[in-house]
């Protein structure tokens, strides 16, 4: 299938909200979220306060750039899997081709650090995974032929969700990632404890 070409006015679109959105980022890791207001972040990207407006809601929006990509994908992951996969190995590949490049990412512990130091963030960021797990679980449901409401399906959606934040901290993150969509697969077990010296 041939991706239509994207034209020079979107990538000039693209590439100014790109630069926005870097242009925050830096600056909220500089001097903290709380202290950077629309106008400090506009002149840093060297565009008018209309303009980022024009491209974000909100200042916590600046943080999360890649929200609605990020929704479409991880729907799009479920919905336009391979023919034969499972929901849970199509989701299991999609965390995997995309959280361990980010979780990967030289900035990622500060960004970490950032939002869950600011609670305006904080409290943004649970409501777009709300959001995301309402998305998921309606795919989810749609690909199944159950109703958009089913508790499984909004069960499997959070969980996966929850994925990165678990696998976050440990020294291996893909093998943190696959252990835990193997539960997910396979089912949980009690872990076997180690022998007694």
């Amino acid at each position: 299938m041939t991706v239509p070409p994207v034209g020079r006015r979107e990538r000039k679109k693209a590439a100014t909200r790109q630069a926005i959105a870097d242009a925050a980022l830096q600056l909220f890791l500089e001097r903290g979220y709380d202290q950077v207001g629309i106008r400090d972040i506009a002149d840093a990207a060297d565009v008018s306060t209309a303009t980022v407006f024009k491209h974000f809601s909100g200042k916590e929006a600046l943080v999360f750039d890649e929200d609605e990509d990020r929704e479409s994908e991880l729907t799009a992951a479920v919905r336009q899997r391979a023919s034969g996969q499972s929901i849970l190995d199509a989701l299991r590949q999609y965390v995997l081709d995309t959280w361990l490049p980010i979780a990967a990412h030289p900035q990622m512990a500060e960004f970490t650090n950032l939002v869950d130091s600011t609670p305006a963030l904080r409290e943004y960021a649970e409501r777009m995974w709300t959001r995301h797990t309402d998305g998921l679980s309606a795919a989810i449901a749609d690909e199944i032929g159950v109703d958009h409401d089913n508790l499984a399906c909004a069960a499997l959606a959070r969980f996966v969700l929850q994925i990165p934040v678990l696998a976050r901290g440990r020294q291996d993150r893909r093998a943190a990632v696959e252990e835990i969509f193997d539960i997910l697969t396979q089912g949980w077990e009690p872990p076997s404890k180690p022998p007694a010296p």
